[in-house]
């Protein structure tokens, strides 16, 4: 019998990581609080719900994949939310990239109703997503981690086990503030050599065989803004989030991150701008403007 699973949130990731675990034969049953998503997997083959309720009932495991922490916690923790409803020998995977605090409430909660928690976000790109080839970063129990495991494999390619619940949300604070840091140095350096006078494909190849090669240049923005897409992908505005989230958790422990701080501090700025709700790679673009060169593009 295919294994039950209600999915919450069909977001830009939610989306595809639902599609792939609708085409690889499990048995979904999906709500977003935007139905025409719904219904795009409704022609999948997945059910309709009509509520978190209706999705959380009779699954095996629920996956929620929501934009942030008060998202999560209320269709979580609500009054008709998942726990109020779930089965007990239901698995809660949250898969949302959310502050860690939060993260350790919500797993407190299960632990007190006696429901097992995990908590996978993602790593890699929409387009990763839509391939079947992301990447977990997983606080899970062993036995949680078994009953996860299939699901994982149907979407994406690579699962890291990171620790107890929780230790998959720190992990994904890391790692997001690695690459938008890293996102935004790389659009100041092409902003750079625009002015001076390089093309863009001469600033690829070289930074792509020195060890200024970065996933950031060379595979985001070679995909997205290089290209003139600047559709979302991953917004501006979650990514501020994402960077807050460091930011907190820095403060929370005492340290200081002083480039971290100056790119929050862009991203932050950025939001104030026609480019926050477009895809994060459209840092390139606002970099541009701000140095008075026209943003460049990879030739067809």
């Amino acid at each position: 019998m295919a294994t039950k699973v209600g999915f919450i949130g069909l977001g830009a990731m939610g989306m595809p990581m639902a599609s792939n675990l609708q085409r690889k034969g499990f048995d979904l049953n999906v709500f977003d609080v935007d139905a025409s998503k719904i219904e795009t997997l409704a022609a999948l083959g997945a059910r309709r719900a009509s509520s978190v309720a209706e999705a959380s009932r009779g699954a095996d495991i629920v996956i929620t994949m929501l934009p942030a922490t008060q998202h999560v916690e209320a269709v979580v923790l609500g009054d008709d939310g998942v726990l109020a409803n779930i089965d007990a020998d239901t698995v809660l995977m949250d898969m949302s990239t959310i502050d860690a605090n939060g993260t350790d409430r919500i797993a407190a909660a299960c632990r007190a109703k006696g429901i097992a928690f995990t908590d996978c976000p993602v790593g890699r790109l929409v387009l990763h997503a839509e391939r079947g080839e992301s990447l977990f970063m997983v606080g899970a129990e062993d036995a949680v981690f078994g009953r996860v495991e299939p699901l994982l494999n149907a979407m994406g390619t690579t699962i890291y086990r990171c620790g107890k619940p929780g230790m998959g949300s720190r992990m994904k604070l890391i790692n997001n503030f690695l690459l938008l840091t890293v996102a935004e140095v790389c659009a100041e350096a092409i902003a750079l050599g625009t002015k001076l006078g390089l093309d863009i494909e001469t600033m690829r190849d070289v930074t792509g065989a020195t060890t200024a090669q970065n996933g950031q240049f060379h595979t985001l923005m070679v995909n997205k803004v290089l290209k003139g897409d600047i559709e979302p992908g991953f917004t501006i505005d979650l990514a501020f989030k994402d960077m807050t989230l460091a930011m907190t958790a820095a403060a929370e422990q005492r340290i200081g991150l002083p480039v971290g701080a100056a790119a929050h501090a862009v991203f932050g700025g950025a939001r104030a701008t026609p480019y926050a709700s477009k895809d994060y790679s459209a840092l390139l673009d606002l970099a541009c403007e701000r140095a008075g060169v026209e943003a460049p593009r990879l030739k067809a």
